[in-house]
């Protein structure tokens, strides 16, 4: 009797509508975050969130930065719930022990021609990589069994292999092109608000009639106070974006040497 493997990916994280939605919100929550706790009225002179921010209060002058902070927020909310939601992904995608342990085992089990025995290691790892070599071990069970020629069995494994991983690895990719876009867009959108920011200063400056050092000193702090949040932005997807790349091609590495040794144990045992 033919066993069959399930080919259904291990989890794909949030849809695309759930991912747009997503986006969605937090940029509503950074809105909510920048009029309500940054424009609280205790972080301003007088109570009054249209006049000077008190002395040395980070919030009020966040707050003055405009409505590109609220935006900045928005984005650095961002890249933490996308940052969160790919690392569950793939971890769970790594399976429940240790993803190299687990490849060694089944490569040594392989060659011991113990492939039943390696295909309950798949069941017990589950995840992404177990999935993609359970198959191959069905597979090789199957072309063993129809007596294939070494070249033939060997294309079909690898074939095997191949279709897995496509229904398995893009998954572990969705919603990573958001923190890819966010690297570059949190700090732009930063630079925005620096020079709006800066072009109110320099004209409240100029209406003004007589220059006033304190207020320009004021207008720029502000203003750069969107730089500072968006370079913070950037930096912080970059980070979840390296991680998350690392562990990816970690993951396919484990399913290549995985592959090989499969193949390899099929040329051995049928010379």
């Amino acid at each position: 009797m033919t066993q069959t493997v399930e080919k259904n990916p291990s989890g794909s994280g949030l849809s695309n509508i759930a991912a747009g939605v997503t986006v969605i919100v937090c940029l509503v929550f950074g809105w909510v975050i920048w009029n309500f706790v940054l424009g609280n009225p205790s972080n301003f002179q007088n109570g009054d969130p249209a006049g000077e921010p008190n002395p040395g209060n980070l919030m009020g002058m966040m707050y003055k930065g405009g409505y590109v902070i609220a935006i900045l927020i928005g984005l650095l909310t961002t890249t933490i719930v996308f940052g969160i939601e790919r690392f569950i992904v793939i971890s769970k995608a790594s399976g429940s022990g240790n993803v190299k342990g687990f490849v060694g085992k089944v490569q040594s089990l392989v060659a011991a021609n113990q492939i039943n025995e390696a295909i309950e290691e798949c069941d017990g790892q589950k995840g992404s990589v177990a999935n993609v070599v359970k198959a191959a071990l069905v597979k090789f069970k199957e072309v063993q069994r129809e007596g294939f020629d070494t070249d033939k069995a060997t294309e079909t494994i690898q074939k095997e292999i191949e279709e897995a991983t496509v229904l398995e690895m893009p998954m572990l990719e969705k919603n990573m092109i958001i923190l890819a876009t966010l690297v570059s867009i949190g700090t732009l959108v930063g630079l925005l608000g620096t020079v709006t920011g800066m072009i109110k200063a320099f004209s409240a400056l100029s209406t003004a009639g007589s220059p006033d050092s304190a207020a320009l000193a004021t207008g720029i702090s502000e203003a750069l106070m969107n730089t500072a949040t968006g370079i913070g932005t950037s930096t912080l997807a970059i980070v979840f974006y390296n991680l998350h790349t690392t562990k990816i091609d970690k993951l396919t590495h484990f399913i290549d040497e995985a592959g090989f040794a499969i193949t390899q144990a099929y040329r051995r045992n049928n010379k």
